[in-house]
């Protein structure tokens, strides 16, 4: 029927149909309203409008104006390009619950003389009484959104503080009849769930029980959730699956709720929010502890939120960390004494594996300048002298535990295929009932029930095969012998300096005893303070000479005559100036040596230059030797060492001369074969598996 409003002109004009749900819940629930969104097509063509669109490209999209709405934003587009004529829609609140897009539109609708429609009436936001009804009608919407949010919040919070509100619980709960949390029936899926525990405690770290897992071909079970229907699914372990499982406080045995929120931000001149941003445990909005029944206690889900703490080295940079390997044994947990900043390990490239603390201070501000650093092996050997005397009595009952450890971590992933054996024969036998129960004249289903059939007998032989080599393996593995682990545990620098010994091991169990190390220098006493705080509250001061520096030459101190009156002539005014700036020593003016000062000087004191062809015998730097033999300096110095290639020092610090037909003796050659003999550093054991040698043991 024609309204009055309607004016030929508009019909000219197109007619767009908005449709809008709020949730996804609604699109695939309330199935009727969006069958009255898309009926104002047929509504706009009845009335006369030749050209009808429909918008719904915001679909499960909220009109609250903190969300985008592509379809909103194509409305408002067309409508200030004059072509629209009337905009059709259920209601105001489908256009916007927010004032600020339904004021607007109505604003580019009065400049564009487009009409706004609904089922109620017809309004032509040019007229002065429409106008005020299309205001009030955008209030009561904003309104409503407000007021129904506010209610259903605080009828949703009610009933989580009171742990009956139901939401999709992790693998290994479910929900009983009467609204409480209970462990799941399936035996299997908490076996895999006490298994990530198990390993968590015994490794350390997620990553490395997501590793653990692969290498086991252990399955891991994931919830499927298809709208009010939940299933459980046997997948590869993820990473993020596993560490689902350890943060989870459900499996604490709490209930929690709101441990994600939301977050307001500025997009483009518009409220934008986002939501899944995690809160602290003290910002939560429910926790109810000791509610069901948990995998672990909430005293080591705590334990195990610390540890996952430690492991994220990207962030709380002032905290400790947890061990990662690498041949620093404090890293992560040596602190500056002056600062109070962690300080960083730096390791030594080449054949030199040698490893510093080193406090960089506030490096964030140019000029701030360095704290303190130190030379780690000498740390390292201090604090694991105390570590080892604190345990020393402890150790014979830490080797029997550790042998039932490894005992029981032999019988895990054994227990774990049975349980995927067990189902798969269940399967098999499931599929061999469905098949003997269908009509053999079916034969388009007989065929594709015994095809079922084959792929789960095909299943079941292959975890078969899993078993028999996993349980031939376990019997060709030497078992635990407990006398050697007590005699091992009366010894425990030989068990610490073993090969087998990893450098992660040896971090883990220093962060089992202690908390952190401060690391100070009394310069007075030259001398490293090392305070030890132990994870029971006590305090170990322990002091450390430091290495003295500026030692060379030795001997009593040169001056820069001498040392020319014993080198010049014998080298170029380059090596001068490289030997006098090693030895110490200094211009009249306290600056460094150069090959023009040098010569300056020599020429002073009537030292003739340095003249290659005078020499009776012909001699090359060690440098030079180098390229010859196609070698690094550091293999000439060993030869030099070794007394394989003849050398000699006029002064120490001096240069070398070499002999230049020393080159091409055989001792030379067998020399030279031994270390391209040599394996490279790819090929030698990691830096975490090289063993630490204590002084004195």
């Amino acid at each position: 029927m024609m309204h009055a409003k309607i004016t030929g002109e508009h019909l000219a004009r197109s007619a767009l149909v908005y449709v809008r749900q709020s949730t996804m819940a609604q699109v695939l629930g309330n199935l009727e309203s969006q069958k009255r969104q898309y009926q104002l097509a047929e509504a706009a063509r009845d009335t006369g409008f030749a050209e009808v669109r429909v918008i719904d490209e915001d679909l499960g999209r909220s009109g609250s104006g903190l969300i985008a709405r592509p379809g909103f934003q194509r409305l408002v587009a067309e409508v200030c390009a004059g072509t629209v004529g009337a905009v059709y829609c259920i209601e105001a609140s489908r256009l916007s619950r927010n004032g600020r897009d339904w004021h607007h539109l109505i604003d580019l609708c009065a400049l564009t003389g487009a009409l706004v429609v609904d089922p109620e009436g017809v309004y032509d936001p040019r007229q002065m009484n429409d106008r005020l009804l299309l205001g009030l009608k955008g209030t009561m919407s904003e309104y409503e959104l407000s007021l129904l949010r506010q209610r259903g919040l605080a009828a949703r919070d009610a009933k989580a503080k009171r742990g009956e509100l139901r939401f999709t619980l992790p693998p290994g709960f479910c929900w009983s009849e009467d609204d409480r949390i209970e462990m799941d029936p399936d035996e299997r899926v908490r076996q895999a769930i006490h298994l990530i525990f198990a390993k968590f405690r015994e490794l350390g770290s997620g990553r490395q029980v997501f590793l653990w897992l692969r290498a086991a071909d252990v399955h891991l079970p994931v919830v499927l959730r298809n709208g009010a229907l939940r299933k459980i699914a046997w997948r590869k372990p993820a990473y993020h699956s596993v560490m689902q499982v350890l943060h989870n406080p459900v499996y604490a045995g709490a209930y929690a709720f709101g441990r994600t929120g939301n977050r307001m931000a500025v997009v483009e001149g518009e409220a934008r929010k986002t939501s899944g941003h995690h809160r602290a445990i003290e910002e939560w909005g429910v926790l109810i502890k000791s509610n069901h029944e948990g995998y672990i206690d909430w005293q080591a889900y705590e334990e195990n939120r610390v540890l996952l703490g430690e492991n994220a080295h990207m962030q709380k940079r002032t905290a400790r960390k947890s061990g990662r390997g690498g041949q620093a044994l404090l890293s992560g947990m040596a602190r500056c004494a002056r600062c109070g900043r962690m300080m960083r390990v730096f390791y030594k490239t080449g054949t030199d594996l040698s490893h510093r603390y080193q406090c960089r201070g506030d490096d964030s501000h140019v000029g701030a300048g360095l704290c303190i650093g130190a030379g780690g092996g000498g740390i390292d050997a201090a604090v694991t002298g105390q570590l080892l005397e604190a345990v020393s009595g402890r150790a014979v009952q830490a080797a029997l535990l550790a042998g039932q450890q490894a005992t029981r971590a032999q019988e895990v992933v054994r227990l774990a295929v049975e349980k995927e054996l067990d189902e798969a024969r269940y399967a098999a036998e499931l599929a061999e009932r469905r098949y003997e129960h269908v009509d053999p004249a079916k034969r388009h289903v007989a065929r594709t029930l015994e095809a079922r059939w084959n792929a789960a007998l095909e299943r079941v032989a292959s975890v078969e095969q899993k078993l028999a080599a996993l349980g031939a393996e376990l019997i060709a593995r030497p078992g635990v012998d407990p006398d050697v682990l007590l005699r091992l545990a009366t010894d425990l620098p030989s068990a610490w300096n073993a090969a087998g010994t990893d450098a992660r091991a040896r971090q883990r169990l220093v962060r089992l005893l202690i908390e952190e190390v401060v690391i100070d220098i009394d310069q007075a006493e030259n001398a490293f303070v090392l305070l030890i705080h132990w994870i029971g509250g006590r305090h170990t001061e322990v002091r450390l000479a430091r290495r003295r520096t500026g030692r060379f030459p030795p001997g009593p101190k040169r001056t820069a005559a001498d040392i020319l009156r014993k080198l010049g002539g014998h080298w170029p005014d380059r090596e001068l100036a490289v030997t006098l700036n090693r030895m110490r020593c200094r211009t009249e003016d306290d600056e460094t040596w150069t090959t023009v000062r040098v010569a300056e000087l020599r020429d002073r004191l009537a030292i003739p230059p340095y003249d290659p062809e005078a020499e009776e015998e012909k001699t090359v730097s060690v440098d030079a030797a180098a390229k010859r033999l196609g070698v690094c300096v550091a293999s000439v110095h060993k030869l030099i060492r070794a007394q394989i290639l003849p050398a000699t020092q006029i002064l120490y610090s001096a240069p070398w001369k070499i002999p230049l037909a020393a080159l091409e003796t055989e001792a030379v050659r067998i020399g030279l074969q031994e270390i391209a003999a040599r394996r490279p550093r790819q090929a030698l054991d990691k830096i975490a598996d090289r063993s630490m040698t204590l002084p004195g043991f």
